[in-house]
């Protein structure tokens, strides 16, 4: 329980200095979304602006596309930049899949070969920070640098995992009883979390300034959980995929990963402290780290910082995109 309830509140949590003096130019919130992707046969929903060496934004758990609102008109400027909503998220199809970070993995490679169709910098927060790692180990010649901001995923303790075979007890019993006490308690968190006044209250508890805490903010996690699949797959990330992060830890992926890393840290975050930023950079030399007075969410709580870091960090790899685009 504790885990579901702190997994949702920290893909929108951000502490942080006050908010900038002038206000910075936001992506326009639509209701119906922006473009849409067949992929599976499933519609996936995405952001596209700008011209220039292409960049992938993709959001954490229970946020969209319209987390990068106040990045992608400023990064538009020197870039194509491409924000997508993951499969089950935001204006995506609620698919009815089992859920595991492969299928996202799949999801940015087919998205990278088939609407991209040129190596790209992949940026992402939180549970999108792990997708944009494992999908360049899976197309390296399609990823030209990694940008991580309070990335999700764990380090190996370096210790064997025993599968131990089911009895029947356990099998015709237990299980089914586990499952439907996990029904009850998930589908109480999942129906108290969807609340608008219970959403802007978190995010007002975790926004250091909450200036940036708007309606259309609220709406954008608010609007995609009234899916009539939306409670069904918040129980199968909770019971599946979120429960069983071991399977992928940062140390495998780090050790096949080839391109630039660059670690956006807001240093403030409860949950992924800057601890794990010094051991990524420590595990990966070709690491570039920047330290942010902010909490979970870097972009949504000091994008002018966020943005100027991306953009001279980009800058360094401009040439390296322009040789393997051509």
């Amino acid at each position: 329980m504790a885990t579901g309830v702190s997994v949702m509140a920290s893909t929108l949590t951000s502490q942080a200095q006050p908010s900038q003096e002038k206000e910075l130019e936001r992506l326009a919130y639509k209701p119906e979304g922006y473009n849409y992707w067949k992929w599976r046969d499933h519609k996936i929903h995405y952001v596209v602006q700008g011209e220039g060496p292409p960049i992938v934004l993709i959001h954490g758990f229970g946020a969209s596309a319209f987390h990068w609102r106040y990045n992608i008109p400023e990064l538009a400027k020197k870039h194509k930049v491409y924000a997508i909503d993951l499969l089950g998220f935001g204006w995506s199809d609620k698919a009815l899949v089992d859920y595991d970070a492969m299928v996202w993995r799949d999801q940015v490679v087919d998205f990278l070969k088939e609407i991209v169709k040129e190596p790209a910098v992949l940026v992402g927060n939180s549970l999108g920070g792990f997708t944009a790692l494992i999908a360049a180990t899976g197309l390296p010649e399609f990823v030209s640098g990694v940008a991580l901001l309070n990335s999700a995923g764990q380090f190996g303790d370096g210790k064997e995992r025993k599968t131990s075979e089911e009895t029947s007890l356990q099998k015709f019993f237990l299980k089914p009883l586990k499952e439907v006490f996990q029904r009850v308690v998930l589908g109480f968190i999942f129906w108290q979390s969807k609340q608008p006044a219970r959403v802007e209250s978190v995010l007002k508890s975790v926004y250091v300034n909450s200036s940036n805490v708007d309606d259309y903010l609220v709406e954008s996690i608010t609007r995609p959980a009234q899916d009539p699949n939306a409670g069904e797959v918040y129980y199968r990330l909770m019971t599946r995929f979120m429960m069983n992060q071991s399977t992928y830890t940062l140390d495998s992926v780090l050790s096949d990963l080839s391109c630039p890393l660059l670690l956006l840290w807001g240093d403030l975050d409860p949950w992924v402290g800057p601890a794990k930023a010094n051991r990524i950079k420590e595990f990966y030399p070709k690491s570039t780290l920047v330290n942010l007075q902010a909490g979970h969410c870097p972009h949504d709580e000091v994008p002018e910082l966020v943005n100027k870091a991306l953009l001279d960090w980009l800058a360094t790899l401009t040439p390296q995109v322009t040789l393997q685009a051509v």
